[in-house]
């Protein structure tokens, strides 16, 4: 009997406590738009993979379009440009991947900052380029590098510098694209490392005074070993889109003249 009561009791089913709920149900309503997000834009498009091993025509849908297996990947895995899209792609990836520190000097140097106005005017300065859409950043990239009327060229013409065609060189086009795309996200990771920085207790800053330590010191010894938790994690987040690069942003900087 006893045997038989434990067995009932291991595999009984969990119930869902209705009453927990309803009592929670204030959160569950907040965490509700944030999971209509990913079940509309993430999981529901997950339907369309299917789209990679048939051949789709619009009249039949993609239920009724035709199965043909791996031959879409074998016909692009044999063209003669698979190799070229894999190295740029891989080098676009490590040259920012390169960048990385940036951010987090960045962060490093507003939290030194004592002006609390000044601070909040650099945050808003660095951080504001997030919220541009690519449409409108790779418009200002391009009139900011206008041999005519941009302004880095008007910068260079100051320095006898004759105006430089920058989107017709193809050799400057990755500096271009990973330098705007680290102009556009630099405050976001940066609000990041000071949100971690936040968490730094100051009396470690106060003892570390008081033993004459520098402010470099400081920083080092103290600001940077409590972030490298984020900068790891940030770190694997980065090097998880190695083979994944911006395609409406790269398609806006073509033309002719930098393919």
């Amino acid at each position: 009997m006893i045997e038989r009561s434990t067995a009932g009791t291991a595999y009984r089913k969990p119930r869902i406590n209705w009453r927990r709920l309803k009592k929670s149900w204030q959160l569950y309503l907040l965490l509700a738009p944030a999971l209509a997000y990913f079940l509309v834009f993430k999981y529901y498009p997950m339907y369309g993979l299917q789209l990679a091993f048939k051949w789709f025509r619009p009249v039949d849908g993609i239920t009724g379009s035709r199965w043909i297996g791996f031959e879409h990947f074998e016909r692009f895995f044999s063209s003669y440009y698979f190799w070229d899209l894999l190295k740029n792609t891989l080098l676009i990836n490590l040259y920012a991947l390169a960048l990385f520190p940036i951010s987090i000097i960045v962060a490093l140097s507003l939290n030194e900052l004592k002006d609390g106005r000044f601070k909040k005017v650099a945050q808003t300065i660095t951080y504001a380029p997030h919220f541009i859409s690519t449409v409108v950043l790779v418009g200002m990239v391009i009139a900011f590098l206008d041999p005519a009327t941009g302004i880095v060229n008007n910068l260079l013409a100051h320095l006898n510098i004759g105006p430089i065609h920058f989107m017709a060189r193809p050799d400057l086009f990755k500096s271009i694209y990973v330098w705007s795309n680290e102009w556009q996200n630099l405050g976001w990771g940066a609000i990041i490392y000071l949100a971690a920085l936040a968490g730094v207790d100051p009396q470690l800053h106060e003892a570390a005074k008081v033993d004459g330590a520098t402010r470099w010191q400081r920083i080092w010894h103290i600001n940077v070993p409590s972030i490298l938790p984020t900068i790891i994690i940030l770190l694997i987040l980065n090097m998880g889109n190695m083979m994944s690069v911006g395609f409406e942003k790269i398609l806006l900087m073509q033309n002719p003249l930098n393919l």
